[in-house]
This record gives C-alpha cells, sequence and structure tokens, in this order.
C-alpha cells in the first residue's frame, strides 16, 4: 500500500491548486503550457480578454510563483515556472478525451486549448476542493480505498467530528460516494476532476521522491 504525502507537502499543492481555481488563470496557464514563451500581448489575443484584465492576473500568478518572466528589449514574456500546472493540464486534457472519446487528447505529449466552457467547469470544480483537509481526505481515499470515519480520522490524525464535516461536504459536491455496511458508513472518491488532480499532484510529488 502507497503512502500519503506529507502534510506541508499536500499544503505546497493547496496553494497552487486555490491559485488555479479561478476560469482567467487557468485558462492563461493553459494559454503558456500550449504556447510556451508569451507576451501579454500575445495572451491577450489569444484568449480575447482585457489587456488589464490579464496583466492583473498575470501579476498574481507571478507572485504565487506559477509563472516567471524574461525581458527582451521592450517586452516582457511569461511562461510556466512551476511544474505543478503543466503537469495538471496533461491530467486534464486527458480527463477531457475520456469525456469526448477524443484519442488525440489521450496522448501524453498532445497539447492544444480545450473549449472555454471545459476550462471553466474545471475551475468552478477546483475551487470545490482547494481545502487543504479536503484534499488530504481525498488522497487517503484514493490510496486506501473505500474507508469509514474512524479510519480516516486516525489515518489523517484528524478529529472524528471534523472528518465527519469535510465529507458531507465532499459528498455534496458529488466528490466522494457513501455506502452503509452493517453499522458503519463507507466512503469512496468518485471519477472527475478531484481525482484526476489528486492523481496527478501525487504522481509529481512521487517524481520528488515524497512518496
Amino acid at each position: 500500500m502507497e503512502d500519503l504525502l506529507p502534510k506541508e507537502i499536500m499544503q505546497k499543492a493547496e496553494k497552487g491548486i486555490s491559485y488555479i481555481s479561478h476560469p482567467l488563470r487557468l485558462r492563461i496557464l493553459e494559454f503558456l503550457d500550449v504556447n510556451g514563451k508569451s507576451s501579454v500581448s500575445d495572451i491577450t489575443k489569444g484568449l480575447n480578454e482585457e489587456q488589464i484584465i490579464i496583466s492583473q492576473n498575470l501579476k498574481k500568478l507571478r507572485d504565487a510563483n506559477l509563472v516567471k518572466t524574461t525581458r527582451k528589449g521592450i517586452f516582457i514574456y511569461y511562461e510556466i515556472f512551476e511544474e505543478y500546472p503543466a503537469s495538471i493540464f496533461v491530467c486534464i486534457r486527458k480527463l477531457f478525451g475520456y469525456m469526448t472519446n477524443d484519442f488525440y487528447f489521450l496522448k501524453e505529449d498532445y497539447k492544444k486549448i480545450l473549449p472555454k466552457d471545459y476550462t471553466t467547469m474545471v475551475a468552478n470544480r477546483i475551487k470545490l476542493f482547494s481545502h487543504i483537509d479536503k484534499m488530504r481526505i481525498l488522497e487517503f481515499l484514493l490510496v486506501k480505498g473505500k474507508s469509514n470515519v474512524s479510519e480516516i480520522s486516525k489515518g489523517l490524525n484528524m478529529e472524528a467530528l471534523k472528518a465527519s464535516q469535510f465529507l458531507k461536504k465532499l459528498k455534496e459536491d458529488e466528490f466522494v460516494s457513501y455506502k452503509k455496511i452493517g453499522r458503519f458508513v463507507y466512503y469512496e472518491i468518485t471519477k472527475g476532476v478531484h481525482e484526476t488532480s489528486i492523481q496527478c499532484i501525487r504522481k509529481r510529488y512521487k517524481k520528488l521522491n515524497y512518496i
């Protein structure tokens, strides 16, 4: 059985997730992932948005160390700095491929801008679980499988009441399903962007030997 990520590593991942759980920021990062180093003008034209709004969100992404800049003459170019967003897009494209039966998106190196409504949906779904405790519970269920509140709280060193409250929210957002077996209720992670994102986070940190 695989180990869970250390809490401090999941906290770092949660910070990155919270910054990209914004439709426009996610689309900016996607543009950079597909097109590489780009200027504000390139991004503005590519996304058909106002330049001032693009600039404001690029500043937030730079402050979060998700993008970095280089200057060439009078122009400033942006590119993805942290590996994390790029790895997330590989997973998101694969999920889109499975949902639409578009086999091109299932290829590891295939890069293409996804439909805006899909990217917006992904960002909004990410926002719902971009919380350290929710993400730790989802990871626990992903790694350990079907579990009850007692097993989850013990495994995560979390108060049972707190675990129950977060499981209730996760259930309401359809991130987990549940089934009563005897006197216990067992929870299980469902399929979707949340599962894909947690898998992607683990894959990335596994390469860095955190698990």
